[in-house]
């Protein structure tokens, strides 16, 4: 049996998931192409002046460590909406975990040709394999056991509690600066200031899979999409109306606050030790998590006045239905426009950071453009063409 390779006719694709996932890609490129520009995580110039200054702040309070949970939410999302349109056109559950455990393993090989190829921050590896495991151990679980989910992100708001409130004691008690003045703790990436292709594909070899080790625990946030996929919440946006308002406020408040001493201290205006810098960055990260929810529930939010008719909407669904081309376009843009050894855009401006964002902000435009011209012809992405291709072979 030949199972559906699209929407299943006579069923209306939901507005909300398209859009946020259109929205989702600008905070992604503009997360990444800080890291590109300053070859580091958490991409961020250390000795920031003038404007500047605001745009690490923005930076880190808006996007670093917040861009790749909303990834991780609309996989969850993703996820069920597959399964449950692939259960819609008649296919077994044997047949339907057959599909999702395909695709999964297509998507981690997908994940390592990006990283070897392209960069090395790829996040569809590790999603690959979260897939298989949610497919495997929580795709066919009941209401009451996926409400576990639920649980840790209650635990993790207590934590996030703890260590706030350990960090307002730091500041307010001025032991914060007793040992002088530190920058925020950052990762240098030797694949991103490597000074030739073969060296940089070799570095981005290593880094990979320790990079995908440090994906693979944001199960939690995808098991919180496959939770609000099993609700409808975003195909239904109207009808959760007051739980996603509640999701937008609270889930955006928790990572604005939890990010705004790591971000003042990138910014160069609070002064802090090593140990409490490296305390205010743990927060940061610990906060961003809360940021895939707060925005997938504003994209929500905004789809209830929204039209799929409407230029922008219209625009940004067209890339959300074809995110995959539009990730892998942007690391091509990456390699092509930023690397030490093609174009170096990013330091022939002046400021790095303010040509970064432009660059990010004008490639993702590019892929909204790109997809509308698609989405007008009829056409899927080439990257969902090659996924789909491998993921739906005939079957006896």
């Amino acid at each position: 049996m030949r199972t559906s390779r699209g929407p299943v006719l006579g069923v209306e694709r939901a507005l909300a998931p398209d859009l946020a996932r259109g929205a989702m890609l600008l905070i992604i490129a503009l997360a990444n192409v800080a890291g590109v520009v300053f070859a580091g995580e958490p991409g961020l110039d250390a000795t920031p002046e003038g404007v500047d200054r605001g745009l690490n702040l923005l930076l880190l309070d808006l996007v670093h460590a917040r861009g790749y949970p909303v990834f991780a939410v609309m996989f969850g999302y993703g996820l069920v909406q597959l399964a449950r349109r692939q259960d819609a056109s008649g296919a077994t559950a044997r047949q339907v975990r057959s599909v999702l455990l395909r695709r999964n393993l297509w998507l981690v090989v997908f994940g390592f040709a990006h990283a070897a190829l392209l960069y090395y921050g790829d996040f569809l590896g590790a999603y690959g394999i979260v897939g298989i495991v949610m497919t495997l151990l929580l795709l066919r679980r009941g209401d009451r056991f996926h409400r576990v989910a639920l649980v840790l992100w209650a635990l993790a708001t207590v934590e996030v509690l703890v260590i706030g409130a350990i960090v307002v004691g730091t500041i307010l008690g001025g032991s914060g600066g007793s040992g002088g003045s530190a920058p925020l703790p950052s990762t240098d990436v030797d694949s991103l200031a490597a000074p030739g292709y073969a060296t940089a594909t070799l570095d981005r070899l290593g880094e990979w899979p320790m990079h995908t080790l440090t994906v693979l625990p944001f199960i939690m946030i995808a098991w919180l999409g496959m939770w609000a996929a099993r609700h409808r919440i975003l195909e239904e946006p109207a009808r959760h109306r007051t739980l996603l308002t509640w999701t937008a406020v609270l889930g955006l408040g928790v990572a604005i606050a939890g990010g705004l001493p790591a971000a003042l201290v990138g910014a160069g205006w609070l002064h802090v030790d090593e140990s409490a810098a490296s305390l205010m960055l743990l927060l940061h990260g610990a906060s961003g998590m809360f940021a895939g929810p707060g925005y997938v529930a504003v994209f929500g939010l905004l789809a209830i006045r929204a039209t799929r008719s409407g230029r922008v909407v219209g625009a940004l669904s067209a890339l959300g239905q074809r995110s995959l081309s539009g990730y892998l376009f942007q690391s091509v843009a990456w390699l092509v426009l930023l690397a030490p050894f093609t174009l170096a855009l990013g330091d022939r401006f002046g400021s790095p950071t303010v040509t970064g964002l432009v660059i990010a902000v004008t490639v993702w435009l590019a892929t909204v453009l790109m997809a509308r011209q698609l989405d007008r012809r009829g056409r899927p992405g080439p990257a969902e063409v090659v996924l789909r291709r491998l993921t739906y072979r005939a079957r006896t």
